[in-house]
């Protein structure tokens, strides 16, 4: 007895010992089929005193349905890594899905998320010069404090928690999307599909903690020491030459960076609607078209002082909108304060703003009011040329260090995510869970099956039928002959009661109806026509005297056939045809007889 395995007593795998009666060479040789194998095996472990117990749990129809399951957790498995990986057998040629859109979150999303913390110039001025007289204090500094430049990166380095907090998110929003797509092929199992769900959703919220907490980690790692020697750090000494790059990469080339299709949605509102224009983005200037052939420019905007603004989506609108306006309060174009522009997905706007992004023109800072640039504007022209010189000293070197820690923060999040959350996401998909229920079938899913289930055997009986029609041939063999001898013609006695008076028609003749009326045999065949009548004599048991007065008529040859019952006699068959008078007249009556 192996019971003891079977009731994991001992080590076992996840999902358990199935223990199953396999068919022997005796019932290969005998033929036995697979429907009696099956009913031999149920009844081995009812019967068993060691396995009656377990029976619930023996057998191939359990193992069939084990191996189902497992099969499935499998396949689902295959289906998340390969829309992970990019390597799915069908592919999405609509839209973004799975891993590139975690892609597009990693190079596109988080990029601009963390520009739209960056700094702004005045302020940053600003701070940098209160920094400067703080560290100062009542002396007159003479060389440019390395404190400053500390406390100004350390201030700039904390805003990019934010970001990448919500790059997170970002990607945790989109697994448990890809998550869904792939259980879509369990709907005939709800439980295992919910189970399946919660399993990794809440996998995915655990991790969630820790992906967060080495996020900050990273963070707190760039706040405890600055590496001035960096290979990318430009230093006091390179500040001149970073001045000097600067301005040649400014005349370096008005590169494209962009093209597609946009709708300028304000413009279009005095002319009809909104109307599509082909926009080029480079480097120095944003053009549109009328179509993408790039022959008729309608209007070309430079990138200066343009800064990038969200708009809210209007309730009557499918579209998703941003707007592009001037810092110097200037018209963007004609008599437009800000150039509207819609797309027709998020995705789409995403990445736009990523490539204005790359163009130097930056999302507008919430929270920066006028009365702050204002007072900035006052706190530059009053300060004198050391300090302005020392304020530009250490904002090359905040822009340079600032740099290099965005360069190392876009690299290592998308690999502390993928190294977290998403490779150790498949090992987790096969936790035990209620192996006894997850493979319940759904109400609707058995009325469905039940309902085929019945239209197939309805139709293989109709099929069964129509064969039976058109290869079988029902014959009905012939009756045996009637014995017709008793109906001989046989002489009246000489001594008969009644003669045949003068103008009588002869007597039709009266027999017993046969019991096949209509067949082959069994009426006689008609008698011809002619003018010489012949009288019949009965049958001796016919003959009744008065009462066979009730039946005589006068008839003509051509006769019809009627039925007739005599007492006590049974079924006969009457010749009749049209009658004729008799000699007695139309009220004679037999003697001793009330009617007819």
């Amino acid at each position: 007895s192996i019971s003891r395995c079977l009731s994991s007593d001992v080590w076992c795998p996840s999902v358990g010992y199935i223990g199953v009666v396999n068919r022997s060479q005796k019932d290969i040789d005998g033929k036995k089929d697979i429907q009696a194998a099956l009913a031999a095996e149920r009844k081995f472990f009812l019967s068993h005193p060691a396995y009656r117990h377990m029976a619930d749990r023996m057998g191939t129809p359990y193992l069939q349905k084990t191996l189902n399951q497992v099969t499935m957790v499998q396949q689902f498995a295959v289906d998340f890594e390969k829309r992970i990986e990019g390597s799915g057998d069908q592919i999405d040629t609509y839209e973004l899905s799975g891993g590139a859109r975690i892609n597009r979150i990693f190079h596109e999303r988080f990029p601009f998320e963390l520009v739209k913390m960056e700094f702004d110039e005045k302020e940053l001025r600003r701070e940098i010069s209160y920094a400067i007289k703080n560290i100062h204090g009542i002396r007159t500094g003479l060389f440019t404090p390395d404190m400053a430049f500390e406390t100004i990166v350390k201030k700039q380095v904390k805003k990019i928690k934010e970001p990448c907090l919500k790059c997170v998110d970002m990607v945790i929003s989109e697994l448990i999307s890809t998550v869904r797509q792939c259980t879509k092929k369990l709907s005939q199992y709800p439980h295992l599909r919910e189970e399946m769900e919660r399993i990794v959703t809440t996998y995915i919220r655990e991790r969630e903690g820790r992906t967060k907490d080495q996020v900050m980690l990273l963070i707190d790692i760039e706040l405890a020491y600055m590496n001035t020697n960096h290979e990318d750090f430009i230093g006091f000494a390179n500040a001149q030459q970073r001045s000097s790059q600067m301005s040649k990469k400014k005349t370096a080339g008005n590169q494209v960076i962009r093209k597609g299709w946009l709708t300028i949605n304000n413009i279009g509102i005095m002319k009809g609607g909104s109307k599509e224009y082909w926009f080029v983005l480079t480097a120095e200037n944003l053009s549109w078209y009328k179509d993408d052939e790039e022959k008729e420019k309608k209007y070309m905007l430079p990138v200066d002082n343009l800064k990038v603004r969200d708009i809210e989506k209007s309730f009557m609108s499918s579209k998703h909108i941003f707007a592009l306006f001037n810092t110097e309060q200037r018209n963007v174009y004609k008599d437009y304060r800000q150039l509207e522009l819609a797309c027709e997905t998020q995705e789409e706007v995403d990445s736009w703003k990523a490539s204005f992004l790359r163009a130097g023109v930056y999302p507008e800072r919430v929270g920066s009011g006028e009365s702050e640039e204002n007072g900035s504007d006052s706190l530059m022209h009053s300060m004198d040329p050391q300090l302005e010189r020392q304020v530009e000293t250490i904002r090359n070197l905040v822009d340079s260090y600032m740099a290099i820690v965005n360069k190392t923060i876009r690299d290592l999040m998308p690999k502390t995510i993928m190294h977290l959350m998403i490779n150790n996401l498949l090992a987790n998909l096969y936790s035990c869970g209620d192996q006894n229920t997850l493979m319940e079938e759904s109400a609707e899913q058995a009325q469905h099956r039940d309902e085929m289930l019945r239209m197939y055997h309805a139709l293989r009986e109709a099929l069964n039928i129509i064969g039976d029609i058109n290869t079988t041939t029902i014959s009905t063999p012939l009756p045996p002959p009637v014995d017709d001898s008793w109906l001989q013609v046989q002489n009246i006695p000489s001594g008969r009661r009644y003669p045949r008076r003068r103008g009588e028609a002869p007597l039709t003749f009266l027999a017993p109806l046969p019991s096949r009326i209509g067949g082959r045999s069994g009426l006689p065949p008609p008698a011809p026509r002619h003018r010489e009548e012949r009288r019949q004599s009965l049958p001796p048991d016919l003959d009744h005297g008065d009462q066979l007065l009730d039946l005589r008529l006068l008839v003509d040859p051509a006769s019809v056939v009627l039925p007739l019952c005599l007492p006590g006699r049974g079924p006969l068959l009457i010749l009749s045809g049209h009658p004729r008078k008799s000699p007695r007249g139309p009220t004679a009556r037999p003697r001793g007889s009330q009617g007819r």
